[in-house]
C-alpha cells in the first residue's frame, strides 16, 4: 500500500518538476544568449568603427594622393622636364602612394606592416614569376625614359609589334599610341625596349623620295626637266636644301627616274601625295609614257597550221 501511495505522490509531482525544469532551461538559454550578445556587441561595434575609419582614411588619402600628384606634376613642369618623364613619374607615384595607403588601411584591422612585408617576402619567388611580364614592362619603361628613343607626340613604328602611330602617353607599364585612323593601341614597354623603333618624326626635316618609271621610248631629258620644274615649284620644299633628279635604275620595261628634295617633317606625307599626282598629270600632258606590266603575244602563221592540222585540211 505504501509503495502505491508513494507512486501516486510522485506521479502528482511530475508536472511541477517538468515545469520547473523547463523554466530553469529557459533561464539558462537566456543567460547564454545574453552573455553571447554582450560579448559580440563590442566586437561588432569595434569592427564597425574600424570600417568607418578605413573608409574615412581612404577618402582622405585619395585626396592627399591627388594633391601630391598635382604638386609633383607642377614641379616637373616648372623645371621643363620632358612630358614622357612626367607621365612616367606620375604613374609610379600613383601606384606607390596607393600601396602605402592600403598598408595603412590594413593596419587598422590589426595587420601589421611587418606581416605584410614578411608575406610578400615569402611569396617573392611566386610573385616574381607571376609578375615577370609586368616587371619587364616596368624595366622597359625605365629604359625608354633613360635612352629617350622617342618622346610624346612623336610618330613611331614598332618592329616588334608591327604597330605605328603618334605617342600620346608613356606610363609605368604601357605606352599609348594613336594610329593614323584614330585607334588607340597600348604597347607594353618591354616590347618597345626589346625591338627596333623607327622614330619617323624624330628629326625636324625629312627627304621626299619620288621614283617614277618611264618607257624606254619616252623623252628622257623632257621627263627629267618636268620633275625638276615640279620640285622647284613646290612651295613646301626647303629652299636651302638641294634638289636631285637622276636616273635611278634601268628596269626590264622602264627607266626609273628619281627626284629628291627636303621638307619639314609635318609636311612630308601631304607633299609626297601632291607631288605624285602632279607628276602623273605633267607626264600625261607632255606625252611622257609611264609603262605598266603587259604581255605581247606573237604567233607565226606556219606554227599555227602545224598545231591545228584539222583546220588546215578544211581550208584546203
Amino acid at each position: 500500500m505504501l509503495a502505491a501511495q508513494e507512486r501516486l505522490v510522485l506521479t502528482a509531482q511530475e508536472p511541477s518538476i517538468i515545469t520547473e525544469s523547463l523554466e530553469n532551461l529557459q533561464k539558462v538559454d537566456k543567460n547564454v544568449i545574453q552573455q553571447y550578445l554582450e560579448g559580440i556587441v563590442p566586437d561588432l561595434l569595434n569592427f564597425a568603427v574600424q570600417v568607418l575609419l578605413a573608409v574615412l582614411l581612404y577618402l582622405i588619402g585619395r585626396r592627399v594622393i591627388s594633391f601630391l600628384r598635382k604638386f609633383l606634376r607642377r614641379s616637373l613642369e616648372r623645371r621643363n622636364v620632358d612630358i614622357g618623364v612626367r607621365q612616367f613619374l606620375d604613374s609610379v607615384s600613383k601606384y606607390s602612394l596607393y600601396a602605402i595607403l592600403w598598408l595603412m588601411i590594413l593596419t587598422l584591422f590589426g595587420i601589421t606592416t611587418a606581416s605584410v612585408i614578411a608575406l610578400l617576402g615569402s611569396a617573392g619567388l611566386t610573385l616574381g614569376l607571376a609578375l615577370q611580364g609586368s616587371l619587364a614592362n616596368f624595366a622597359g619603361g625605365v629604359l625608354i625614359l633613360l635612352l629617350r628613343p622617342f618622346h610624346v607626340d612623336d610618330y613611331i613604328i614598332s618592329s616588334e609589334t608591327g604597330h605605328e602611330g603618334t605617342v600620346k602617353e608613356i606610363t609605368t607599364f604601357y605606352t599609348r599610341i594613336q594610329t593614323a585612323d584614330n585607334q588607340t593601341v597600348m604597347i607594353p614597354n618591354g616590347k618597345l625596349a626589346d625591338g627596333a623603333i623607327v622614330n619617323v618624326t624624330g628629326q625636324q626635316t625629312r627627304r621626299v623620295d619620288i621614283v617614277v618609271g618611264i618607257a624606254y621610248s619616252a623623252d628622257l631629258k623632257l621627263a627629267k626637266s618636268l620633275l625638276w620644274e615640279l620640285a622647284q615649284e613646290e612651295t613646301r620644299r626647303l629652299k636651302e636644301e638641294p634638289v636631285n633628279v637622276f636616273v635611278s635604275a634601268l628596269s626590264d620595261s622602264s627607266v626609273e627616274l628619281g627626284c629628291r628634295f627636303w621638307v619639314k617633317s609635318e609636311d612630308y606625307w601631304q607633299t609626297k601625295w601632291d607631288m605624285l599626282e602632279a607628276v602623273k598629270l605633267a607626264f600625261d600632258e607632255h606625252g611622257v609614257e609611264i609603262p605598266f606590266p603587259q604581255v605581247d603575244v606573237h604567233m607565226k602563221e606556219r606554227d599555227f597550221w602545224l598545231e591545228n592540222p584539222a583546220e588546215n585540211k578544211e581550208n584546203n
